[in-house]
């Protein structure tokens, strides 16, 4: 790379570098003192870097916080198994489901960001809806169809026909049990990542097999 290119290149590494340490320290307040408690202030001191830096990257504190719900589901999600059917796979759905789940439940104790702020703001009442709260709806929709989509892909003519609700269904019983062991793991660290997957495996086999 030509010294010029280097040097161009150079600012927005800096800005980069600036931005996710924004995000980082707001990460961590949200974490500690909730929605009302993160302040720019106290952002701003957290980080090391000045207000103006601060809204340099964000226009408010909604916004901030949603980018910090935005930046730590997509490092998460980049980490996980798609829930994409190959057509050539011809495991049951039993083995498919234990494959994904052994892979993305071990990481719900690292306690991702998103997830923590993100229920923390679904409990919360405000006249006006944050904006984290809403893109956290959003990413569990988009997550919940991406769930449904994988069950329909082993489900038969008949059975689509027959309980066309079935694997939204499905999707959000995988869902709201993912949260309930990610909470459940904020209290106690006492769990076996292998017990919770043959549960859900048995509520999914004796769903579709009713």
């Amino acid at each position: 790379m030509p010294p010029s290119s280097r040097r161009a290149s150079r600012p927005a590494e800096d800005r980069e570098i600036s931005r996710v340490r924004i995000l980082k320290a707001a990460a961590e307040i949200a974490s500690e003192l909730g929605y009302e408690g993160t302040t720019i202030s106290r952002v701003t001191k957290r980080s090391g870097l000045p207000a103006s830096s601060v809204y340099w990257f964000f226009r408010d504190k909604d916004h901030l916080i949603a980018e910090v719900v935005r930046h730590s589901f997509e490092q998460w999600i980049a980490a996980q198994p798609r829930w994409e059917r190959d057509p050539r796979d011809e495991r049951p759905l039993a083995d498919g489901l234990r494959a994904i789940l052994s892979r993305s439940v071990r990481t719900l104790p690292g306690a991702p960001d998103f997830l923590r702020i993100g229920h923390m703001l679904l409990l919360e009442s405000r006249e006006v809806e944050a904006e984290a709260r809403q893109y956290f709806l959003a990413t569990r929709d988009a997550v919940a169809s991406s769930i449904a989509a994988w069950f329909t892909s082993y489900f038969d003519t008949e059975l689509r026909a027959r309980r066309p609700e079935l694997a939204m269904d499905l999707a959000r019983i995988v869902l709201a049990s993912t949260d309930g062991l990610f909470l459940a793991h904020q209290i106690h660290d006492d769990w076996d990542p292998d017990d919770f997957i043959e549960i859900i495996v048995a509520i999914v086999e004796a769903a579709v097999a009713d």
